[in-house]
């Protein structure tokens, strides 16, 4: 072979060569090309899937109780209409004869819903002993109504009987035995004999 032959074999080769070092190169940077491409596909679908999910963040602390509701205060409960003679102090007499039995007599008819036994009352009274008319208690001297339970025994058996179910707002008389009051023989400042009460009852809860 000559030196001619020699040096066009060698061109060749070293052609050949060149050639596949460009296909290679050429086959790199399309190789990378598309992994950019992949690469930012994946990208918009991930973050779209990330934002169909709640955030994982850290729990905060819970909000603070409001010391006060946010609405507008509420109206009071409606009230039971009073009779304007319930304004006014009830003169009470004296009775006639014995009183054998717990007698109430309505003198203002009230409005509101009957008295049940536990229920706490506010009311005004006056009570008189029955056969002379004298007062020995009154809540209007005092300035104001007095409050107490009803029908619980906390109080004489003529008002824990007498009073359970009558209407708030009504004005009662109640004429009581002795044996349903303090006895015939009451001590302690407290009256003696039959009695008699007016009281009005003005609310109850």
């Amino acid at each position: 072979m000559s030196v001619q032959d020699k040096t066009a074999g060698k061109r060749r080769g070293q052609a050949l060569t060149g050639a596949l070092a460009g296909v290679a190169v050429i086959a790199v940077l399309v190789a990378v090309f598309i992994g950019i491409q992949v690469s930012g596909d994946d990208e918009p679908k991930n973050t779209a899937a990330a934002a169909s999910q709640p955030a994982q963040t850290e729990p905060s602390a819970p909000a603070a109780e409001p010391s006060a509701p946010a609405a507008e205060p509420s109206e009071p409960a409606a009230q039971t209409p009073l009779d304007p003679a319930l304004k006014e102090k009830p003169v009470v007499k004296a009775g006639k004869g014995k009183v054998t039995k717990l007698v109430v007599k309505q003198l203002i008819a009230g409005k509101g819903p009957k008295l049940t036994a536990g229920q706490t009352i506010q009311a005004n009274y006056v009570g008189v002993t029955y056969k002379d008319g004298k007062q020995f208690d009154s809540s209007w001297d005092r300035g104001q109504p007095a409050q107490f339970p009803v029908g619980v025994g906390q109080l004489i058996e003529g008002w824990d009987k007498g009073l359970v179910g009558v209407p708030v707002g009504s004005r009662v008389q109640l004429d009581i035995p002795a044996a349903q009051a303090y006895g015939e023989n009451a001590t302690g400042g407290r009256p003696a004999g039959d009695l008699r009460f007016v009281v009005d009852v003005l609310a109850a809860q």
